[in-house]
């Protein structure tokens, strides 16, 4: 299993455009045979924050998502092209 955090940020004034590309994000991600959760949360007390959890089978699972052509167009030609901030945490379950 992959599983990851990313955190985006964002300014105040693109919000909104923020929010309907991550509700399109979310729900075609969600539909990807590979993904297992998709959940995006904004940050208690930081609306322009937004953190998603992410997990999927496999490595090749994550891969997949990363070239499919809803990533391409609502994260890396929307998202990512108005982020001030961008992080990722990469998460190892305890056994």
């Amino acid at each position: 299993m992959i599983t990851f955090t990313v955190r985006l940020k964002f300014k105040a004034e693109d919000r909104e455009d923020m929010r309907e590309a991550m509700r399109a994000a979310t729900e075609a991600s969600r539909k990807e045979p590979g993904c297992v959760t998709y959940i995006p949360h904004f940050v208690d007390g930081d609306p322009d924050t937004i953190l998603i959890y992410e997990q999927y089978k496999d490595a090749a699972a994550a891969e997949a998502h990363r070239a499919s052509a809803h990533f391409k167009k609502y994260v890396v030609g929307g998202l990512y092209q108005r982020m001030l901030e961008r992080s990722v945490e990469n998460l190892h379950a305890l056994e």
